[in-house]
């Protein structure tokens, strides 16, 4: 993060000479006058094209980050302890050169963090965060693979496809969560070279968990309202997902669903299957969200790298058989995302048509971070029936609440029917509904 005086121009932390790794990277300078500029883009993600930071904003340590750093246990460890390289020259490259690591925890974090934190990076060298497992899965299934185990098999092409597009997102390292901004947000130093031990729920979190968690959680879109976990109680990301769940347990987890240590609403609200009318009648049939959340971000039908969403982004609620039932056994409804896989969303790194497109629907399991009490779905007018706002009713010229179900005639295109047919809802809601 680079500090600025009155005039907006950067603070320059010493006088430190340029003769060494911490004077060359905190002498703004010197780093505009050596910089190597980029060959190309940042890439682009779920969010879209990453923002952009010059390559000499992303290494200048200034401001009151620097200061905490130097009195924090990582400092006296020294640049070339972490990052290899050769210290006491102001020759960039030759500083640069014996086996350099720009990012010591990609890759090496083994070699470069588990003497001090051994159980983290043992369990996080095979996690969701640091494999993108849960990614991998579905881009392996539907090319006809297992699952993410094999994605090394993947023709080289649509393995660098997903380097450029997907990994911005799915899949991080120590240092992308405790000393950079994400990948997906421009990458760089975030606050002066200081590690967090808590990640920063705005700009690491939600940094990658933009369109999805982040958009909802904070209530961003028009007529929806922050979580009632952060508006009434203060919550951030890790008030529910603890290190334990995002570091993981070194096993091998092929998507987030199956984690262990996944929060659940019941580790908080006890008692929720006697709490009223609504739980008792529903508590084994639909997730909370079914109920308990407000519309939130959907879109479709992407090319990887190339137009993108061709179905823009929208807001929707849609209701439909649970697609892992695997996975989640205790619910038969749950909320589903329309998502951005399309037969050819790979066209432009040499897949015409995904061969196995249909190994899984093209609507997800979601858990929309935007909990309400009282949704459209749980506040009934006085003198109604309990289920006016939530079951199918024939009102005469229209059938009231349909919109929250996924039907078939909701698919867009012929191959969202032959993959999501099993999940819409037609002949598995009562017949009275829509009589």
């Amino acid at each position: 993060m680079v500090g600025c005086n009155n005039s907006g121009n950067p603070v320059e932390p010493d006088n430190k000479t340029v003769a060494s790794c911490e004077g060359c990277h905190t002498n703004y300078a010197h780093l505009k006058q050596v910089f190597t500029p980029d060959t190309g883009s940042g890439g682009s993600s779920c969010g879209g094209e990453t923002p952009h930071y010059e390559p000499f904003d992303r290494v200048f340590i200034s401001g009151v980050g620097y200061e905490s750093f130097k009195k924090s246990k990582h400092y006296p460890i020294g640049c070339v302890g972490c990052h290899n390289g050769i210290g006491n020259t102001d020759d960039k490259n030759k500083a640069h050169s014996g086996n350099f690591l720009a990012h010591p925890t990609k890759d090496f974090a083994s070699e470069k963090c588990k003497s001090c934190h051994e159980s983290a990076v043992l369990n996080h060298s095979n996690s969701l965060h640091q494999m993108g497992w849960g990614q991998k899965r579905k881009v392996c299934l539907r090319m006809g693979l297992k699952d993410a185990t094999e994605f090394t098999q993947l023709p080289q092409k649509v393995k660098d496809g997903y380097e450029y597009n997907c990994a911005k997102c799915h899949a991080s390292t120590c240092g992308d969560c405790h000393v950079n901004r994400p990948k997906a947000q421009g990458g760089g130093l975030m606050n002066g070279h200081d590690f967090s031990g808590k990640p920063d729920m705005i700009n690491t979190c939600v940094g990658c968990h933009t369109s999805r968690g982040g958009h909802a959680f904070l209530g961003v879109a028009s007529g929806t309202q922050p979580d009632v976990h952060l508006s009434k109680s203060g919550f951030t990301c890790v008030s529910c997902h603890t290190k334990d769940e995002i570091h993981g347990s070194g096993k091998f987890i092929e998507q987030r669903y199956k984690y262990e240590h996944l929060p659940k609403c019941k580790n908080c609200h006890t008692g929720l299957e006697s709490k009223n009318q609504y739980h008792s009648i529903h508590y084994n049939s639909f997730s909370c969200n079914t109920c308990h959340s407000q519309a939130y971000n959907n879109c479709g039908s992407c090319h990887i790298n190339g137009d993108g969403a061709r179905i823009a982004s929208y807001q929707d609620f849609k209701i439909a058989l649970n697609p892992i039932p695997d996975a989640k056994p205790e619910f038969k409804f749950a909320l589903v995302r329309h998502t951005l896989m399309a037969p050819d969303s790979w066209v432009l790194y040499g897949v015409p048509n995904l061969p196995n497109f249909d190994a899984l629907p093209v609507y997800n399991y979601a858990t929309p971070h935007n909990t309400l009490k009282w949704t459209d779905r749980t506040k009934v007018a006085n003198g109604k029936p309990c289920y006016d706002a939530c079951h199918i009713i024939n009102d005469g010229n229209e059938f009231r609440n349909k919109q929250f179900y996924l039907f078939q005639s909701d698919f867009k295109f012929d191959w969202e029917k032959s993959s999501s047919n099993k999940i819409a809802v037609d002949d598995k809601l009562p017949q009275s509904w829509l009589k």
